[in-house]
């Protein structure tokens, strides 16, 4: 018999994430975030040091204006529904990440590159912090091992050593530990927040950077979402 939690996360479903992904594919730029890329742009400030603001974010996912108010808001609420059940499904362990599904000579295969490009942004958003300290913290590093061997895999972020392709096996380990290293990077920075040093670098840094345009190169995207 099922039976209906009332604390269960409100998530999208299906027709919502349909509707997401039509309208973020039709107005997809070359290297735009997708509805996986958003996912896990998403997921990654959910866990991260301290809170990005939509204001901060949305200028990843959103590149043109709407065709009317009914349209933005609508995009807005869709948006803001996903960005509220990330950290909900975590703390009653119903997380999943949002996949691609790309064509191989096999047949179609999921991918976590869109997820991870998304990962990788989040982390762009507050780099100084998260490049301080896996500098100096290695177990957070350990931490987001998983995700960093799809990202690398993936071709999203670089390695200074060569690493041989994840087999299928291991791609699907790394894929199975994802929620599970959401959650644990999310307690580490509980645990460990970040310090007043920290803080000052990152506004430094940012005064710095403020006249420079940021205009990452293409990368790679996914085909269809996965959920």
């Amino acid at each position: 018999m099922n039976t209906t939690n009332p604390d269960w996360p409100s998530s999208l479903n299906d027709s919502e994430l349909d509707e997401l992904d039509r309208y973020l594919r039709a107005h997809a730029g070359d290297g735009d975030l997708l509805l996986d890329g958003v996912h896990g742009m998403l997921s990654a400030l959910t866990v991260g040091p301290i809170q990005v603001l939509p204001e901060e974010w949305l200028p990843e996912v959103l590149h043109e204006p709407f065709a009317d108010e009914e349209e933005g808001n609508r995009v807005l609420a869709l948006l803001a529904k996903l960005n509220d059940s990330i950290a909900a499904e975590l703390d009653v362990d119903a997380y999943e990440p949002i996949l691609g599904e790309i064509d191989t000579e096999a047949g179609p295969a999921l991918s976590a590159a869109g997820w991870c490009e998304g990962f990788s942004r989040a982390i762009d958003l507050r780099a100084t912090l998260w490049e301080k300290r896996l500098a100096d913290d290695s177990a957070l590093m350990e931490l987001l091992g998983p995700v960093m061997a799809l990202a690398v895999d993936e071709g999203i972020l670089s390695a200074e050593t060569d690493f041989e392709k994840l087999s299928d096996e291991e791609y699907d380990e790394c894929l199975v530990q994802v929620p599970a290293v959401l959650g644990a990077v999310g307690q580490y920075w509980h645990e460990h927040p970040v310090t007043e040093a920290e803080l000052e670098a990152m506004v430094h840094d940012a005064a710095e950077s403020s006249d420079d345009e940021h205009n990452p190169p293409p990368r790679h995207r996914s085909g269809h979402w996965v959920h």
